[in-house]
């Protein structure tokens, strides 16, 4: 597979995620660790399948390394994600998470031959701005810092360090996410089982969200973004990344689960700046 197939399986990630608040949304009452168990299952079982009709059920073994990684980000990230939208004003939890492009230049400025440099601070302090809007209770939630915008921002972490841990582990195949998908539902639904109540009878809204996420959101999306991440253009997909929070906030506010706002469209163009700001490198001259 060459670089530019990578990079274009790994805008297909992009999109995918496009659509995680608004399929959170529609799940409406199932619980974070039931959601997380059931959509890790769907995922995994998605991944196998076309796995398996390509012949290539020799590539879906884990090393025990990635298999830690994997309970690490996907799935502890995708709870902490659950979590913030079901506690937190979809919109608002989901632009907090979306800052995780931002950490993600962060971090990797941090690397073993890497720099901090002015332009990552200035890029951090317009993400925090942003943030500090959401939580303000400007958009109208009279609220202020909930427990919500505590786990998005947690969730934001999470996924930024997994996707900088992830680089050294190119040569593990990505098909092996659906074992570590797969691994990850029993977590999920043990923690369901000791703190939940279990809820089975959903509506039809709700199995759409589930099964959105399942098979898209979260099982697709991981695949193709691991081969974009190991095998593509690193840096051009950060940049491109930049682009999900508007996509996901437009989607949420189309499809009525959060209401127009000026500080709200402010709040995603203050994200969207800061991770621009943050990974711009002149092509001339010092970076």
């Amino acid at each position: 597979m060459t670089s530019r197939t990578a990079t274009l399986i790994g805008f297909l990630a992009i999109l995918l995620w496009s659509t995680l608040a608004l399929f959170t949304a529609m799940s409406g009452r199932v619980p974070p660790f039931q959601l997380v168990g059931m959509t890790f299952v769907i995922g995994g079982l998605l991944i196998l399948a076309i796995t398996a009709a390509r012949g290539q059920l020799s590539r879906i073994r884990p090393t025990p390394a990635s298999f830690a990684l994997g309970l690490y980000g996907p799935f502890g990230d995708t709870a902490l994600y659950y979590a913030a939208v079901k506690t937190a004003p979809a919109a608002e939890a989901n632009l907090i998470h979306y800052l995780w492009p931002l950490l993600i230049v962060l971090f990797a400025a941090l690397l073993p031959g890497g720099r901090l440099r002015p332009r990552h601070l200035v890029g951090a302090l317009i993400g925090l701005g942003a943030t500090a809007l959401l939580v303000s209770g400007g958009l109208g939630s009279g609220q202020g810092l909930a427990l919500g915008h505590i786990l998005a921002a947690l969730g934001a972490f999470v996924w930024a360090s997994y996707s900088v841990i992830s680089r050294r582990f190119a040569a593990v195949p990505s098909e092996s996410l659906c074992i570590t998908m797969l691994g990850c539902a029993i977590p999920a639904f043990a923690c369901h089982f000791a703190f939940e109540t279990t809820l089975w009878t959903l509506t039809a809204v709700e199995w759409a969200g589930v099964f959105g996420l399942g098979l898209g959101s979260i099982g697709l999306a991981f695949v193709v973004w691991d081969i974009g991440m190991k095998q593509g253009d690193v840096a051009l997909l950060g940049v491109a990344s930049y682009a999900a929070p508007v996509l996901s906030t437009i989607i949420l506010v189309l499809a009525g689960y959060a209401q127009p706002s000026w500080l709200l469209a402010v709040s995603c163009v203050l994200i969207v700046v800061g991770a621009v700001v943050a990974s711009y490198a002149p092509r001339h001259g010092r970076p």
